[in-house]
């Protein structure tokens, strides 16, 4: 692997190789495996490339440009290409690229100057690595990507397709990596426990796996178990590591040129120590301390073991903030200070892949970081704001640096570690001022720009926060939204602004609002709904009774119905009716004349009548506003009669003679099952349901809680199936909760259900289901077929068609944005009533009727 040094070592050569070293604590530099190839940085950051041609004689030394007055803290060499990494997170290439080494997704098969790869932008990377034709890299939480040539499988994906991008290496997720180092074509990484895997070429036995096979999956080095290594190096076709609590040297690989030590074999296919050189050489004794380690290096054909005189790593890392670092900033307040602390500051809040490797949860949990996991201590994120709070310019510096980086937010993150700046950045921005408002807008389109898949794994880290830091990112951004309505109200207010539109940067904050409330709803509701409202959406719907047209703001905001409360989406849906009534009469103003729509009926015949009016009515009529007169009876309809024709209605359909639905022990209605719509009765019922929701009435079916998710298409649950059969749902759940299989077992339940009409029949769940018995295995399935069967495909044809005439006699849509609670309270009225509540209210009546007596 490249060797990069920046102390003073001694080395001791194994081999005929020739390897040379800087003695002076002046510069690093690295070669690739036949020193063909190196990288040389100087102590003032100057970075300069030598080339070495097939003449001996012919070399060639250049400056690298292209990397500006970047701080570089490590540098790789391949045969061909060279990777480098800065303090600032970035990662560069340039060299060859016919495998796609540079991993920049060119075609080009050399690229002379250093290019970004875009495609870590935001990895907080710890480590990086050049092989032969391929690279790869490690993050702070042990996250491994590889890119470049793969023909042997060095890449460790699983397959020999050579990449041209970095790609995850999801076989060593949570592996805990910490180092990794590439051979010509096989990679080796070393985890925090100290093991060892390698992959890729093994036919000269540089895998140690006892066996001259290419391996395309990492594979553990067995015979190294419960070594604890400390160290790997790969050579070009020979692997080296070093086990600290033996003091040894294990190597195995070719041994063409006696680069494994004296009396080895031309190939040695598992790990065999040699004696570790730190207490026999002169010259590594006169300087042996307690604090020396050894240091391996494997160059093409030969191994290096230094004697290092202190314990720090060669390897330099990216700028991760530190609490040393933020107690400077706060204390060091002169002008010749403030510079520096500018500096500072922005090297980590400029930096993407800086702010991702800060705060990360101690004691190694960040190595475990996944789609479910981001691996950030919440809590250091809200301790340092608190921190930096008490010093105002600090904090606005930090700030400043935020804002400027959001525009350049990642938007295909490849790892989960990519996501914790979404989750770190809002905790940095919560002032209530401008600045702080328009940050987190940018930060919400930064998000909108995810791919949803991406989008998916931002939502389940969110769903994953404790609950008083999402709380406070729910409230977070109901603040910069009402910020931005009420701007919206004053602009409309003074005619500065056309009331028809939302701005961008106005409906993108109400989409987190909206997606971090599906979050909530999804993880049972942690943060009251309440803090989701926006109340300026109330001044907006007045402001469009006023202009009562179809293109109003106020539908736009619609799409995002957890800022409204219940009284709200009352208001929007009878805007919507009233516009949707004047249209009508609008339109038909000299064919009709009244935008009313007259519905005489006798009370002998009310649902005969009630039928023929509606198989009767054009489309176009459900739009007026009902009138409902009961035919020899004075009086106009102000309400009143239309409430008794769908309550009455309601009543005598529920009767049992009239045999349209099941009354259930439970008292509830609901449909039957495998029934048929004869008549169109459900058509009908559904009609008679939506036409009392367009006017403002009740339609007091009993039917339970799942007829209205089933409206706005959303799945019953198990929870619905006890409310309608509290029997068969609490069974259901006994089944989910058995731990005894024998006590399962004795049930004798096989995946059909039991259907009881003329005759009782058992009816298949699954295909051969009553073959198949149910087991701890498949219980859960079993469940979810019974719930489906019971409120979907028994009862797919009547639900079919009663939602069919619903949405016939509702032509309005945005009661859509009711909750099923909600819907359920508007269409059918409160079916629970609080008698201690009214006997307090009716008490404190009589008191206050007496006094005014």
């Amino acid at each position: 692997d490249a060797c990069c040094l920046s102390v003073t070592v001694v080395p001791v050569c194994i081999g005929s190789a020739e390897h040379t070293q800087s003695q002076k604590n002046e510069k690093v530099q690295c070669s690739n495996h036949d020193a063909t190839h190196t990288l040389v940085l100087s102590h003032n950051g100057k970075l300069s490339e030598h080339w070495t041609t097939a003449s001996a004689d012919c070399s060639e030394t250049r400056l690298v440009k292209g990397l500006g007055n970047r701080d570089i803290v490590q540098i790789a060499c391949g045969d061909q290409h060279a990777v480098v990494l800065s303090r600032g997170g970035q990662l560069f290439t340039w060299g060859q690229n016919t495998h796609g080494q540079l991993g920049v997704g060119s075609q080009s098969t050399l690229i002379p100057q250093p290019q970004l790869v875009e495609g870590l932008q935001g990895i907080s990377l710890a480590q990086i690595a050049a092989g032969g034709a391929h690279s790869a890299a490690v993050s702070l939480s042990g996250a491994v990507y590889s890119w470049g040539k793969n023909d042997f499988g060095q890449l460790g994906l699983r397959d020999t397709k050579d990449r041209d991008c970095p790609s995850y290496v999801g076989a060593l997720e949570h592996w805990k990596t910490v180092f990794i180092s590439c051979g010509a074509d096989h990679t080796a990484v070393l985890s925090k426990e100290g093991l060892v895997c390698t992959f890729g070429a093994g036919g000269a036995g540089q895998l140690g796996h006892n066996s001259t096979r290419n391996e395309l999956t990492p594979r553990v080095v067995a015979e190294l178990w419960g070594a604890r290594v400390s160290q790997v190096a790969c050579g070009r076709q020979h692997t080296l590591v070093y086990v600290p609590s033996l003091d040894k040297v294990y190597l195995f690989g070719s041994d063409e040129e006696g680069q494994l030590g004296h009396e080895r074999k031309p190939t040695q296919l598992i790990p065999l120590p040699i004696n570790s050189p730190v207490n026999t050489g002169e010259s590594c004794q006169e300087n042996n301390t307690s604090q020396e380690v050894i240091e391996t290096v494997a160059g093409g054909n030969q191994s290096i073991v230094l004697c290092k005189k202190n314990e720090n790593s060669y390897l330099n890392g990216i700028a991760t903030l530190k609490d040393e670092d933020v107690d400077t900033w706060i204390s060091n307040f002169g002008l010749q200070h403030w510079e520096s602390i500018k500096k500072s500051i922005r090297l980590i809040f400029s930096s993407e892949a800086c702010i991702n490797g800060s705060f990360l949860e101690k004691r190694d949990k960040h190595f475990k970081t996944s789609k479910d996991f981001s691996g950030v201590d919440i809590s250091e994120v809200q301790r340092f704001y608190e921190k930096i709070s008490k010093k105002p310019k600090v904090l606005q510096e930090v700030q400043k640096e935020i804002e400027r980086l959001l525009p350049s937010l990642s938007s295909s993150p490849i790892s989960p570690e990519n996501f914790r700046v979404y989750l770190v950045l809002p905790f940095l921005l919560q002032g209530e001022d401008d600045s702080s408002y328009h940050s987190l807008g940018l930060l919400a389109e930064a998000i909108m720009k995810l791919q949803p898949k991406d989008l998916q794994t931002l939502e389940c880290l969110w769903s994953n926060l404790e609950t008083s830091f999402f709380k406070q990112l729910v409230i977070l951004y109901q603040r910069v939204s009402q910020k931005n309505l009420s701007q919206f109200i004053v602009e409309v207010s003074s005619c500065h602004r056309n009331p028809l539109n939302l701005y961008p940067h106005e409906t993108v904050t109400l989409q987190i609002l909206q997606i971090l409330y599906q979050v909530n709803s999804r993880t049972g509701c942690r943060v009251q709904e309440n803090n989701f409202y926006v109340p300026q959406v109330k001044v907006i719907i007045r402001l469009c009774w006023v202009i009562n047209t179809e293109e109003m703001a106020l539908w736009k905001l619609t799409k995002y119905p957890c800022i409204f409360d219940m009284q709200d989406k009352i208001d929007v849906h009878y805007t919507e009716r009233n516009v949707l009534s004047n249209a009508f009469s609008t339109i038909n103003l000299l064919s009709m004349g009244h935008e009313q729509w007259l519905f005489p009926v006798r009370r002998q015949c009310l649902l005969q009548d009630i039928w023929t009016h509606l198989n009767d009515a054009p489309t176009q009529q459900f739009r007026r506003i009902l009138m409902v007169s009961f035919v020899g009876e004075t009086g106009l309809d102000e309400g009143g009669p239309s409430q008794e024709l769908f309550s009455v209605a309601a009543r005598t359909l529920c009767q049992p003679s009239t045999r349209a639905f099941r009354r259930l022990a439970s008292g509830l209605a609901w449909f039957h099952s495998q029934a048929s719509s004869c008549e169109h009765t459900f058509l009908r019922i559904g009609t008679l349901c939506g036409m009392a929701l367009y006017n403002g009435c009740t339609a007091p079916f009993p039917f339970p809680r799942a007829l209205y998710k089933k409206l706005l298409g959303l799945a019953p649950t198990l929870e619905d199936l006890e409310e309608l059969l509290p029997a068969a749902g609490r069974n259901l759940k006994g089944i989910l909760d058995e731990e005894c299989d024998h006590i399962l077992e004795s049930l004798d339940l096989n995946f059909t259900i039991m259907e009881e009409g003329g005759s009782v029949v058992a009816v298949e769940l699954k295909k051969n289901g009553a073959n198949i018995p149910v087991t701890k295995g498949n219980r859960k399935e079993f469940v979810d077929l019974y719930v489906n069967y019971v409120f979907n495909e028994s009862v797919q044809k009547p639900f079919q068609d009663f939602m069919q005439g619903f949405l016939r006699g509702c032509p309005a849509r945005k009661w859509k944005m009711f909750l099923p609670a909600e819907l359920q309270i508007v269409l059918q009225g409160h079916t629970k009533v609080d008698w201690h509540l009214l006997e307090k209210v009716l008490d404190t009546s009589t008191v206050y009727f007496c006094y005014m007596c």
